[in-house]
């Protein structure tokens, strides 16, 4: 699959099979994905891939928690100024038309809120991870790592797709990080961005079905020097 078709057929994906997914495919994307540029070349991610009894002990104690106390390293921002907070409304809408949850329905919300935590029962889980060094040298921020990891997440993103694979990137798979490190042994000197479900996608789950909207090109972008 060429990159063009990679781009169109990607999306975020909210139902997994139970299918697992090779390790030989999984080391071919992470070795392309490891291409992804970054400033000067410093290559700030590391990638922590789970799966199996592992990954089940991180999600049954997530679940425990029931999105109470969240700690996550990175702040999350749930309200965001206008147009950006319309934008972000109208897909949660989607998602949750798609899978016939109503705002009153509290037994199918904490139903949701459990495929959150267990990231859509895909069969692996790539957590992203950066060191705190970097991050906060001398106390002071450093947003450019951050940055970077978000381009070698979405290398991950397409990579998958041009498999056949389909994935999401979740603020919520690292919302408890010292469950992740405790589980995979990684030291408190790492801080967790985000993790990425990858799995094959259930074509017969309505909330695999619908489309987010994109605002039109002429509405982001400006134009010099074509007239």
């Amino acid at each position: 699959m060429d990159i063009s078709k990679a781009v169109i057929a990607r999306r975020s994906i909210r139902a997994f099979k139970p299918e697992p997914v090779p390790e030989a495919i999984l080391r071919k994307i992470i070795e392309r994905a490891l291409r992804a540029p970054s400033w000067a070349n410093i290559q700030p991610w590391e990638l922590a891939i789970a799966r199996g009894p592992r990954l089940a002990e991180i999600r049954r104690r997530f679940v425990e928690k029931k999105g109470r106390d969240i700690s996550p390293d990175f702040p999350h921002f749930f309200q965001f100024p206008e147009p950006y907070d319309s934008r972000g409304r109208a897909t949660v809408a989607k998602s949750h038309e798609s899978i016939g949850m109503k705002r009153e329905d509290r037994a199918k919300r904490e139903w949701w809120e459990i495929q959150q935590l267990t990231n859509f029962g895909a069969p692996c889980e790539i957590y992203v991870y950066i060191d705190r060094s970097l991050y906060l040298p001398d106390g002071n921020i450093n947003i450019w790592p951050v940055f970077d990891c978000g381009a070698i997440t979405g290398m991950i993103a397409l990579l998958a797709a041009s498999y056949g694979l389909g994935t999401v990137t979740q603020a919520r798979a690292v919302v408890y990080p010292h469950i992740v490190r405790e589980v995979l042994g990684i030291p408190d000197t790492k801080l967790m961005l985000v993790g990425v479900a990858i799995g094959y996608p259930d074509p017969d789950n309505p909330v695999n079905r619908y489309t987010s909207d994109r605002e039109p090109v002429d509405k982001l972008v400006r134009w010099y020097g074509f007239e």
